[in-house]
């Protein structure tokens, strides 16, 4: 009778694992709409905590500027028909104004934060266009799903999955901050950043994330590296990579600034 027993839980399990597969065919215990939930909960809790993440103003002329040029970014990875959840998905982008910190993160479900100090640290629109791309790239893959079943393990991610622990969801949210992914969904989400920028309709250098790893390489930074790189320390191999990715499609590796757009350096400026 245990033996019964056990047999249909397995059944039980590969049932829902079958009936949760993403728009990339991976299996995802977890539904849109919990990424969705999730990435609200987070956004609300960044939102609260303005010591820590201290949000870049929207009033102001050249507030206003600054969030319609890096919403431009996002709009134009969006239109690039490369994003599974383009409709689903928030896609909303925040600026977090810490100039001592090299880094961007996105939310399950697509909220997206920006520090000042990336915008600052990089020379050209396409570099960070490249990062966010990455960003957003691990969003619409779901990776955070891998990340958090290596960090909380299977048992809580079904009691979620399965709706039997309420609080177990707010627990997890406030965890995401930390993730660390996977060096495959690292190297997934520098691919697609290539494949992101190489559509985008303004003509952008696809190998921007690229620009910004030779960046830390040139000036020694690669030990004091953001978040997503800390599975995978070796940005010497990324680039190699981004640039077998865009020789593989021909996309363009050019710098490219649109007629009528403020530059970049234009842009950091506003700060």
């Amino acid at each position: 009778m245990k033996t019964i027993k056990i047999s249909i839980f397995l059944l039980g399990i590969i049932f829902i694992a079958n009936s949760c597969k993403d728009k990339d065919g991976d299996i995802n215990i977890f539904s849109i709409d919990d990424d969705k939930n999730l990435g609200l909960q987070v956004s609300q809790q960044i939102e609260a905590d303005a010591v820590t993440y201290p949000l870049y103003p929207e009033t102001g002329t050249n507030n206003v500027k600054a969030y319609s040029y890096i919403r431009g970014m996002v709009t134009e990875i969006l239109n690039s028909g490369k994003i599974n959840y383009k409709e689903e998905f928030a896609w909303k982008v925040k600026i977090i104004k810490d100039d001592a910190t090299l880094n961007a993160f996105c939310t399950p479900g697509g909220y997206i934060y920006v520090y000042t100090g990336l915008i600052k640290y990089l020379d050209k629109k396409d570099e960070l266009m490249g990062v966010m791309g990455h960003e957003m790239a691990h969003a619409d893959h779901r990776h955070s799903t891998d990340a958090m079943t290596r960090q909380y393990g299977y048992d809580m991610l079904f009691k979620i999955a399965l709706g039997k622990d309420s609080s177990a969801l707010a627990n997890v949210a406030k965890g995401l901050l930390t993730l660390k992914y996977s060096r495959g969904n690292e190297t997934e989400a520098d691919m697609s950043s290539v494949e992101y920028l190489s559509k985008a309709a303004s003509g952008y250098s696809c190998t921007g994330t690229a620009g910004f790893f030779e960046k830390l390489i040139a000036t020694g930074n690669t030990s004091s590296t953001p978040q997503f790189l800390s599975t995978h320390p070796n940005p010497d191999n990324r680039v190699e990579k981004i640039k077998e990715k865009a020789a593989e499609i021909g996309c363009k590796t050019a710098d490219h600034v649109p007629n009528g757009e403020i530059t970049y350096t234009a842009f950091k400026a506003l700060f």
